[in-house]
């Protein structure tokens, strides 16, 4: 015997198994859109991470997954509102052929309530001519979702890497379907179609009138059931991060509205452009990176760079290599033939880099142009050597960069000469230990590299560490990395691509030792 219960009575014996359906996953994708926008409040985490005593390193490790944290919210995002909507799709079918009468009789008669004064109605198809199309498009619920959906489906599909990397302005431009999505949300349960049973006087006696609703008004015990649309929730549960969010874009426009100056404009081989800017009251700690917008190029795209200077210089500096559209327009507005637009800067925001200075042993990997942030933490070390800055923690670092090809040394290897100059003036030259590997060359190249191989310099980069051909052997490396320091701490770094992360966190685990005093190796990754 199906019995109305209470909170959706009635619905239940229309709909039978397709209102758990649809409302178990309307209840975890509340929970989820109250996820959504946290990992995405850049201030708010960096506040946290910087400024927070009790923000340990696990925690930090956990801060530095925010985008991989907002990718899981939205895959579980998409995947109930597909649930959601496929049971509600069945359940309009049901409302249907209730109200067409092809269901059982107590279903029948809770579809026609409504039809006469002084009743509510349940079923929102209100006619046995109108179709579930025409609700869905005509109810405040059904238009909702339909909006919401599309707008979810299209931001999705442009988060797809291939769509990101080669046409990033879809995937900027689409993702701002963000606040349609939100809108449509919130007014998705204002229509309340979801009904249920009124208290009514006297009150209708549920088991004794399911089976009888012939008499429903004609005898006391079963008077006329009412209906009454349930109090939406949704805003409850979004209002909070939403109000969290505008306080970001607010922090975010008010950046925006300072002025950015030129200290200097220097473009590199390899398309890699260095911007110097200024900025008044403009702070920042190692690794850590910026927004860039060029108002001259695009009014709304915004772009994240690592910072390449150091926090002890009266400046910043960004290296940006010409990948896309908006970096080369940036590139050719940069050049002799142009007046070079000044750029607007949100940030600085944090990364995992900033830790590199808690551990007492940091292992810094880094991929062509993803050597920038690392250009930062070399540049404060050789300032606070050159300061005697007794706060400095790290007594050895182990720096690698992974190069295609030669003329994206040319830009860094000149602070790699001045810091090797600093520390054999200061009888540190085994602070850093630096491999630089090109794992891309020509038939030329190599016999050119083969008559100069005597020489007490590098042929490509100038300096004492020759330069390696090929991939680093990674056991090797971590192998040696153990052996010199067996009961240390060691946080290592990456700024590059995906394959090569999982690889080190794997080696990260592998060579760590079990033994509390033994050696342990972290690995921290840059995202943006």
């Amino acid at each position: 015997m199906i019995l109305l219960k209470q909170g959706v009575q009635g619905l239940s014996v229309t709909l039978q198994s397709g209102l758990s359906w649809a409302r178990a996953p309307a209840a975890v994708l509340n929970f989820n859109c109250m996820l959504i926008l946290l990992p995405v409040c850049r201030n708010l985490l960096s506040l946290i991470r910087g400024n927070f005593t009790c923000c340990g390193r696990s925690l930090r490790k956990q801060l530095d997954k925010n985008l991989t944290f907002h990718k899981l919210v939205a895959y579980m995002i998409a995947l109930m509102t597909a649930v959601h909507t496929i049971a509600h799709l069945f359940n309009m079918e049901r409302f249907n052929n209730s109200r067409q009468g092809k269901g059982d009789e107590l279903s029948t008669e809770l579809s026609e309530l409504g039809d006469e004064a002084n009743q509510t109605f349940l079923n929102p198809i209100r006619s046995t001519s109108t179709t579930p199309t025409y609700v869905v498009f005509t109810t405040i619920a059904g238009l909702t979702g339909v909006i919401i959906t599309l707008a979810l489906i299209l931001m999705i599909t442009s988060s797809m890497e291939i769509i990101r990397r080669c046409y990033f302005e879809v995937f900027w431009y689409t993702h701002h379907l963000f606040i349609i999505f939100f809108a449509g949300l919130v007014f998705h349960g204002a229509g309340r179609i979801v009904r249920s049973v009124k208290t009514t006087d006297p009150p209708h006696n549920i088991s004794f009138c399911e089976d009888q609703p012939a008499n429903w008004g004609l005898i006391p015990q079963c008077p006329i059931p009412q209906f009454a649309g349930g109090f939406p929730q949704t805003w409850m549960w979004v209002i909070g991060p939403m109000v969290l969010y505008l306080c970001e874009r607010i922090v975010r426009f008010v950046r925006y509205m300072q002025t950015v100056t030129y200290r200097k404009i220097v473009i590199r081989p390899s398309k890699v452009l260095e911007l110097q800017l200024v900025k008044a009251g403009f702070k920042m700690e190692v690794g850590q990176y910026v927004f860039l917008n060029c108002p001259d190029i695009s009014q709304l795209e915004w772009h994240p760079f690592t910072m390449t200077s150091a926090p002890e210089e009266d400046f910043f500096s960004v290296h940006i290599r010409v990948v896309g559209d908006w970096t080369e327009k940036l590139m050719n507005r940069s050049s002799d033939h142009y007046v070079t637009p000044l750029p607007r800067v949100d940030g600085p925001f944090g990364t995992a880099s900033e830790d590199v200075f808690d551990y007492e042993v940091s292992m810094l990997v880094g991929c062509g142009i993803g050597v920038t942030p690392f250009a930062s933490i070399l540049k404060s070390i050789w300032y606070k050597f050159k300061e005697s800055n007794p706060t400095l923690r790290t007594r050895k670092i182990y720096f690698y960069w992974l190069c295609r090809e030669t003329h994206a040394f040319e830009w860094f290897a000149d602070l790699l000469q001045v810091l090797e100059r600093e520390m054999e003036e200061r009888g540190m030259g085994s602070f850093l230990t630096y491999k630089l590997f090109l794992t891309g060359w020509d038939q030329s190249h190599a016999a050119h590299v083969k008559v100069h191989f005597d020489k007490d310099t590098d042929v490509v980069t100038g300096l004492k560490q020759k330069t390696y051909y090929g991939r680093p052997h990674w056991d090797n490396e971590f192998t040696e990395i153990r052996n010199n320091h067996p009961t240390s701490v060691v946080g290592t770094f990456l700024c590059g691509p995906e394959a090569l992360a999982k690889t080190l966190e794997k080696k990260c685990a592998k060579f760590s030792v079990v033994d509390p005093r033994g050696i342990k190796f972290y690995f921290n990754k840059e995202n943006f």
